[in-house]
């Protein structure tokens, strides 16, 4: 039954075929609408050469994203709270698709970095709000953080997918052809319009996912004053840290290029690293959070084997130029260790944001929180890809690029050190105040029902 008289759809009017459909396609799509700028992550040198860029800047192009998203990230939160999921999805998508149709005509630097910030914004200001939200509307608050990691689940279906049709192509049109690599960046712009034109059909209108009668102004004054809120705050710093690694651990790629590893087979585990992985990672972390009622336990356990994991790169020995290429065995082993680095993680990376239910933050504001901790988390985007590039340059300038990689995987292990100790930050506030945040969590919930019941007798009396 309609849950009002515009149509407006609760989770439970939902079948369980509609539920999971929309789950696969927000999930499907977080993983395919950002592939196109995150193309490094997987494909780095393939990438690189096509497009005749330097390290420095195939950072750059990530860093001009990462500054646009940053600024987009938090009112990407309010306008998820104000829209339509429907509109904000077919509309990122739509747009998106266009400029991954441009971006697979191989333009210059320069026009490449309009691509860049023009996809900040459609990914970001448009799409970023959508997934979390959708997550949550289709679902209760207790399940969110088994569905997300379930959704991640999806997100690395997807990602797999898509990743061995592009490995596909650059292996039988060449790894490092132009001409492979837009023809990699075409499928990705069909899969997104496509997606696009899903959202239109299979996403309805939710009740509850406008939240009316509230000014622009106070939307901002709700989206700052959640910055004074310790669980989005501790949330914050905990993704930014966790985020940190969870992108450094591709740089494993990068140095099985220097290593000397075939291209086509350093494209596949990267595609398995970044997304494959996800498909066991990311339900297993949201079952273990979802068990464990206390997503940071699972963060903080997964965090230290992560310093363990980064510690033992680091530490492996790095041949000189002249040794190069490398024993099989060296390279065997560096790409094990970034397998199960992205194991662990992309499903440590998959239920940070559950931290905002075990603070118990109310769905009213879910989607501003959302937003203020995308503006901190995703904050080493800005920098980490141009920090990165910047010392692996500098060292082969040097004669010796090998010495730039235990660099980079011990400033990656002290990042995963940070992100322990923000999750039990927040596991000991939650504890401490129980009581008060389960308070504030029914009095913003009732606080909504009132609105939301006010709004259906308005709109009974208007017909």
């Amino acid at each position: 039954m309609a849950a009002t008289a515009k149509g407006e759809k609760r989770a439970s009017d939902l079948s369980t075929a509609r539920r999971w459909f929309v789950l696969i396609l927000v999930s499907a799509g977080s993983s395919t609408i950002y592939g196109p700028a995150y193309l490094k992550n997987a494909f780095y040198d393939s990438q690189r050469v096509a497009l005749d860029l330097t390290n420095t800047q195939v950072g750059a192009l990530l860093s001009a994203y990462a500054i646009t998203a940053m600024i987009c990230y938090l009112p990407s939160g309010l306008v998820a709270d104000r829209m339509r999921m429907r509109t904000l999805s077919a509309t990122g998508f739509l747009l998106t698709a266009g400029l991954t149709f441009w971006y697979a005509t191989l333009p210059s630097f320069n026009t490449l970095l309009l691509i860049f910030v023009a996809m900040g914004v459609t990914t970001i200001l448009l799409w970023w709000g959508v997934r979390y939200k959708l997550v949550r509307l289709i679902a209760d608050e207790s399940e969110y953080s088994r569905n997300i990691g379930i959704s991640y689940g999806f997100y690395g279906a997807a990602g797999l997918l898509v990743g061995l049709v592009g490995s596909a192509i650059l292996a039988r049109l060449g790894s490092t052809s132009p001409e492979a690599f837009r023809a990699f960046l075409l499928v990705y712009a069909f899969l997104i319009l496509a997606l696009g034109l899903l959202s239109i059909v299979v996403i309805p209108k939710f009740e509850g996912e406008i939240v009316e009668g509230r000014s622009v102004k106070q939307v901002f004054v709700d989206a700052v004053g959640s910055l004074s809120n310790p669980v989005v705050l501790i949330t914050a710093a905990t993704m930014f840290f966790v985020y940190f690694y969870y992108t450094g651990v591709n740089y494993a790629t990068t140095y099985l290029a220097y290593l000397g590893a075939d291209a086509n087979l350093n494209n596949i585990t990267s595609v398995v690293r970044t997304y494959g992985v996800t498909l066991l990672a990311g339900p297993i972390f949201g079952a273990l959070a979802f068990k464990a009622k206390r997503p940071s336990r699972v963060i903080s356990i997964g965090s230290l084997i992560a310093v363990v994991g980064l510690a033992v790169l680091a530490l492996v020995p790095t041949p000189a130029p002249a040794s190069l290429p490398a024993t099989m065995a060296l390279v065997l082993t560096v790409a094990l260790l970034g397998v199960a680095l992205g194991f662990i993680a992309n499903g440590v990376f998959g239920i940070v944001s559950s931290q905002l239910t075990e603070g118990k933050v109310p769905l009213p504001v879910f989607g501003a929180a959302t937003g203020v901790i995308s503006v901190v988390g995703f904050l080493p985007d800005t920098f980490s890809s141009t920090w990165f590039g910047t010392i692996i340059d500098g060292a082969a300038a040097a004669g010796d690029e090998g010495s730039a990689y235990p660099v980079i995987f011990w400033i990656l292990a002290g990042s995963a050190v940070i992100a322990v100790v923000c999750a039990q930050m927040l596991a000991v506030y939650v504890r401490r105040n129980a009581q008060k945040l389960e308070d504030e969590y029914a009095a913003a919930e009732a606080a909504a029902a009132a609105s939301t019941k006010d709004r259906e007798s308005r709109m009974a009396a208007a017909s």
